[in-house]
């Protein structure tokens, strides 16, 4: 992996200095740099188009509508989790695919919900007058107090509004984000996994890629019947060249580009090696677990590709880290700058102390990391063991004033908790089982077997024991009883009460579990909090605000082109076509190809481009996003990018940082001549005057 140094000062420094960098907030763009480079720069009314027909999946995807009719594109594994929940030992659509022939056979895909961008407002004076002149203990609690405050009264009481309040900059601006959100999202179309991830692991952040990572949803209104949608993209007729100007609107998720040296050797030194071996270890579980039987295997594949995936992409990230000329670069760009902030005395007064807060807060979240990672993080292995600990927590939090609570239950988020804790969706015991294991495992391996919560929670028990007690004695599967224990709010009686095996293991660990949470709130996070907004506010000082934030999943714009770059000396084509798909297929995984595509080869055109790689600064998050050209036309849609964008959380490297997405025409290829999905490619290529998306 290769990331230059300039690249990294560039980031920190010189806002922009490759000229495709950058996660642009759509009110914000480098218009000018655009078209100096492009020479095109979009206008206001193409800007609303793409924001309004950009969506983003709560989950953690990004996704764009592609009809008037309220249709969804985005990628596969965005969706696997509901396709795998939508599946049984009759039919397993992740292995099969799915396409509903009618709009009555679209299935509804629990606990979706996607978001659509309405409004930006800066609540920046909002939010930093009510921190000021507080103390560093208290400064989270009093900014997530204000911060619900301003959701709340954003939604205004409506389950159909969600308000986000997004810090940018690391807390040098705050925006509050105004969504319109939908919760009956509906499967319509998914391939087959073996093509939606052709390649498996061993091609994951890999090119030449051939990949028909897509899947096509649909939302639907209170009426229970399809949303009608006046901004949607038309995918585009004509296809994409080497070279071509490409714009990716999505969400990219957290980056770490304006991170402290002290912050990125944490990075490097605990939470990234800490992270790789937990995954390490649930991927050769879930690997074992696998070889016990067909039904193992397809109840669990959509845990094993998201433990491969973050795998993967944290040892490229801890590779980044690691290797000296990076953090030589990070080293000496730090220096520069806090000797530009010493040079001047009223700098250095407001803003010289803040590197060293941030170091003495990252020194300790070393010493509770791991009683952190072991008792409040830990435990999301098991989707059984959560659903007690939200009821758990929600019976102590409710009764709570909005501002009091933890974050995830505050009224502004309460609707998508909601929705996910009622979710009908399937739960494996056997899976729950193993995983829940696991995680009291790794408890007393990190917690020591003389813990007082060990010892507490253990007794004379194994994890194992434990863990198939908790789970053959709760009734949490049921919804109604989720439903009476949460009781809007007011289930604390219930739960007091319960005699219920995972709720009594989830009570038993909880006061420690939040006494560990609360440590980290007060004593990292509000320290990292103030003082990462004191290095904003320098940054601001010297260097002004025309430069982009860190990624904070929320909705983004970057601008490229269809490049691609060299590796080890060769040269690497940008766009690979169906005829290398069908030449790199052995009929072995992962490089088998379903037997649709077999069937159908006479059909192809072989000639057809299937995955392409632009230089668009992108991130985990983006998934799903379109790629779209300069008419506003999709073009592409992003899965993935090549080996040296993992270092992206980091620093962009312009030479080397490539996004990678599915050729728009291998979509419409692949409807048509594979699928015979006559019904989708008639709404992806309306015939009829007038239907074409806007402008």
């Amino acid at each position: 992996m290769r990331l230059i140094a300039f690249a990294v000062i560039a980031a920190v420094f010189v806002p922009n200095a490759f000229a495709d960098e950058g996660m642009w907030t759509f009110d914000n763009l480098p218009v000018a740099k655009m078209r100096a480079s492009y020479r095109f720069s979009p206008d206001r009314a193409w800007l609303e188009h793409v924001r309004s027909a950009s969506l983003r999946m709560a989950g953690g995807c990004s996704a764009s509508l592609v009809s008037p009719d309220g249709l969804v594109m985005t990628n596969h594994h965005c969706s696997h989790q509901c396709i795998q929940d939508l599946s049984n030992k009759t039919h397993d659509f992740v292995k099969s695919g799915f396409l509903a022939k009618k709009l009555e056979d679209e299935k509804p895909c629990p606990a979706m919900e996607l978001n659509q961008l309405v409004d930006i407002k800066d609540v920046t004076r909002e939010v930093q007058d009510a921190t000021k002149g507080v103390a560093d203990a208290k400064f989270n609690d009093v900014q997530k107090a204000k911060i619900a405050e301003l959701e709340k009264a954003c939604a205004a009481g409506s389950a159909d509004a969600r308000c986000d309040v997004v810090s940018l900059f690391q807390g040098g601006r705050f925006a509050l984000y105004t969504y319109r959100r939908y919760q009956d999202v509906r499967l319509v179309f998914a391939p087959e996994l073996p093509i939606a991830f052709f390649g498996g692991d061993p091609d994951n952040f890999m090119f030449p890629r051939y990949d028909l990572d897509v899947s096509f949803l649909r939302i639907y209104g209170k009426d229970g019947k399809p949303v009608k949608t006046g901004d949607y993209f038309r995918l585009s007729q004509q296809e994409a060249q080497e070279g071509d100007m490409t714009f990716v609107s999505g969400n990219p998720g957290g980056t770490s580009r304006r991170m402290t040296v002290a912050q990125l050797e944490y990075q490097r030194d605990v939470a990234l090696p800490l992270r790789i071996s937990r995954l390490s270890e649930a991927r050769g579980l879930l690997t074992e677990y696998q070889h016990r039987g067909a039904e193992q295997k397809r109840t669990s594949s959509d845990m094993l590709f998201y433990v491969e995936n973050g795998l993967k992409a944290r040892k490229g990230r801890h590779e980044a880290l690691a290797e000296q000329s990076f953090m030589a670069a990070k080293i000496a760009a730090e220096k520069a700058f806090r000797d530009q902030v010493n040079a001047t005395a009223d700098l250095k007064d407001k803003y010289g102390g803040a590197w060293e807060g941030i170091a003495a807060a990252t020194a300790t979240s070393r010493r509770y990391v791991k009683t952190y990672e072991a008792l409040e993080r830990g435990f999301a292995w098991s989707e059984l063991f959560g659903i007690a600990r939200t009821l758990v927590r929600a019976a102590d939090e409710l009764p709570k004033n909005n501002g009091d609570r933890l974050t995830e239950l505050t009224d502004g988020k309460l609707p998508q908790l909601k929705q996910g804790l009622f979710a009908k969706a399937p739960i494996s015991d056997e899976l729950q089982t193993a995983m829940l294991a696991f995680a009291l495992t790794k408890l007393r391996e990190d917690l020591g077997a003389d813990h007082p919560v060990v010892r507490h929670v253990f007794g004379p028990k194994s994890p194992v024991e434990i863990a198939t007690e908790a789970v053959k004695g709760t009734k949490l599967k049921d919804i109604k009883v989720r439903q009476s224990l949460f009781a809007d709010g007011k289930g604390k009686v219930m739960i007091d009460a319960s005699t219920d095996s995972m709720i009594l293991l989830a009570k038993a660990l909880d006061p420690a579990a939040r006494e560990i949470r609360k440590k980290m709130e007060d004593e990292v996070d509000g320290p990292l909090k103030k003082n990462g907004e004191l290095l904003a506010k320098a940054y601001f000082a010297l260097y002004g605000t025309s430069t982009y934030p860190d990624g904070t999943f929320s909705p983004r714009l970057s601008y490229g082109s269809i490049k691609g770059w060299t590796q080890d000396g060769h040269a690497v084509n940008p766009i690979t076509d169906f005829g290398g798909a069908y030449a790199r297929a052995s009929g072995r995984e992962p490089f088998a190809l379903p037997t649709s595509w077999i069937e159908a080869k006479a059909r192809v055109r072989m000639s057809t481009p299937f995955n392409i790689c632009t230089t668009n600064d992108i991130i985990g998050g983006n998934s799903g996003s379109p790629v779209i050209n300069k008419a506003g036309e999709v073009i592409g849609l992003i899965f993935d990018g090549n080996l040296p964008s993992l270092g992206g959380d980091y620093g962009f490297d312009g030479t080397a940082n490539r996004a990678v997405a599915v050729h728009a025409a291998a979509l419409l290829e692949a409807l048509d001549k594979i699928y015979k999905a006559k019904r989708l490619v008639d709404e992806l290529e309306p015939e009829v005057a007038g239907r074409a998306g806007k402008p």
